[in-house]
């Protein structure tokens, strides 16, 4: 049952460092703090644009921009933070 704890907490903390290094890559490319002609800072970039963006569409599907503003990646980090208390915290304890 350790391993499933594991696991589970596992995968929802990359997510959940994946979406903030996502949204700190994105103000930095904004505010052009660094620049996409460089080959590992692109790599990377769309690397974890790739992994994040099927994530986020359906939330910007039903979230609305809010003046040029995308909160759909912290509705999505509230959905993660949320769902890995329910797991962890309430499902999980009661299989064991």
């Amino acid at each position: 049952m350790n391993a499933i704890f594991f696991l589970v907490d596992f995968v929802v903390t990359a997510v959940y460092w994946l979406v903030l290094i996502y949204v700190i890559l994105s103000f930095l490319v904004g505010f052009n703090v660094i620049n996409l002609n460089n080959d590992i800072v692109r790599q990377i970039y769309y690397g974890i644009n790739s992994l994040v963006d099927p994530m986020l569409a359906p939330i910007r599907r039903i979230l609305p921009t809010a003046g040029g503003l995308d909160f759909s990646p912290l509705v999505l980090l509230l959905i993660v933070m949320f769902m890995r208390t329910l797991i962890l915290q309430d499902i999980l304890p009661a299989l064991a």
